[in-house]
């Protein structure tokens, strides 16, 4: 018996001092300064275990019914908080209408939203004839949001539209195929305000009796290339990674395993300035992506691409467990970025302090006591640099500067901006 408990003693895994770092900086970030108590900063307990370290659950990949999911944003957050997720990303397809809502729930849950989408686009081989493949790229955002969202705005509206075009053809084309399925059929599916995809065709196709299952109809007509696949208006993934850098966010390659010529895609999108790819899988599989991150220089991330179908072949929200020091790597990329992107969304505010300027910053979810129509413009941007940043941000210089600026903002110009 007691040889039994020495060897299991033996199997149990001891954290590095890099693993305590990396931990106590993640906690910070999650839980503010209740999380920097987690372990002393001059000493590491001899008895520490690797699971009390690596306990703070992140999903870095996750879809509501504002693109293809089952569940509503709100739904979805619930999920994630049951199944002990502390910091969850939405990154529904080519729209983050689901991150205001999904913003609202996380206040009740005491999760953290990182803002995400996951942006449709093609990628064509130079030189090389029916190379065309569809990517996708994850693009993630600090809390406010990214900066110059017009910009993001326009790229995802055309996607959008031609996702509807796309839907149609895959309908003419399973018309032909003597599979007839009726547009206002999938639009209901997909609902109000929602572009159709692959998926919502391919409910459609179960809900008529054509196929028994969704398996079935991505196997049979609408895996890529297939008889009743179709384009839409997907832009190039070079251009998708240079935007979502050029608006204070970060890019991840999404699913690489399922990429025909996964370097050839991996070599021209670190080129354009690609920061990651999903290497993490709740299979295990990893070793060869893992290895082609290590060789592009490219930060190691994953999670579930859950969508809420139900059954035994989908991921469940959290059950992609990252390395503490893969979400470390993350953060200590992304907090300049997203900070950045902050100052830029608040200096756009304070040199020009609108109603409908304020409406652009917060359309991700307003500071929670944005409220007092009292409030001067220099205690909006206090609001959302509570809301947003850590305090250790919160003293950078440049903020400092926009704060100096809204001081002297009158009442006036402000009037109606915090109802």
């Amino acid at each position: 018996m007691g040889d039994k408990k020495k060897k299991k003693g033996r199997g149990r895994k001891r954290v590095t001092p890099e693993q305590i770092a990396a931990s106590r900086y993640v906690n910070r970030w999650v839980f503010g300064d209740s999380g920097s108590n987690l372990l002393d900063d001059d000493f590491v307990p001899a008895n520490v275990q690797k699971s009390a370290i690596e306990r703070v659950g992140f999903e870095f990949h996750s879809h509501s019914r504002c693109s293809d999911g089952f569940l509503s944003p709100s739904a979805v957050v619930e999920r994630a908080h049951r199944n002990g997720v502390k910091v969850l990303a939405l990154t529904d397809h080519d729209t983050v209408a689901g991150i205001p809502e999904a913003m609202d729930a996380a206040n009740k849950f005491g999760i953290k939203i990182i803002p995400g989408v996951e942006i449709s686009a093609v990628y064509t081989s130079r030189g090389e004839l029916g190379t065309e493949e569809p990517v996708h790229i994850l693009a993630y955002y600090g809390s406010c949001g990214p900066a110059k969202y017009e910009e993001l705005d326009a790229l995802l509206a055309s996607i959008r539209e031609g996702r509807h075009l796309r839907a149609q053809n895959m309908l003419l084309k399973l018309n032909k195929l003597k599979k007839t399925i009726k547009w206002e059929h999938v639009c209901k599916i997909a609902g109000n305000g929602v572009a159709p995809g692959r998926l919502h065709v391919a409910r459609a196709l179960v809900e008529a009796g054509h196929v028994e299952n969704l398996k079935q109809a991505f196997s049979r007509y609408l895996y890529d290339g297939g008889p009743a696949y179709a384009t839409g208006n997907e832009p190039m993934a070079e251009e998708v990674v240079q935007l979502i850098c050029h608006t204070g966010g970060i890019s991840a390659l999404a699913h690489p395993w399922a990429l025909k010529n996964p370097v050839s895609v991996i070599r021209s999108l670190k080129a354009a300035g690609l920061h990651a790819m999903e290497v993490y899988r709740s299979d295990g599989k990893v070793s060869g992506f893992s290895d082609l991150a290590d060789n592009y220089g490219l930060l190691k991330l994953g999670g579930s691409d859950y969508h809420g179908r139900g059954g035994h072949d989908e991921s469940d929200l959290g059950s992609v467990k990252l390395p503490i020091l893969a979400v470390y790597e993350f953060l200590k990329l992304a907090r300049p970025i997203w900070c950045n992107a902050t100052k830029d969304i608040l200096l756009s505010f304070a040199n020009d302090p609108t109603e409908n300027n304020l409406e652009k910053i917060t359309m991700f979810g307003k500071p929670k006591n944005l409220k007092s129509n009292s409030t001067s413009g220099n205690g909006i941007v206090e609001m959302c640099l509570s809301s947003w940043l850590t305090a250790e941000e919160m003293k950078a210089v440049e903020f400092e500067a926009i704060r100096l600026k809204l001081s002297q903002v009158s009442m006036s110009q402000l009037a109606g901006v915090s109802r």
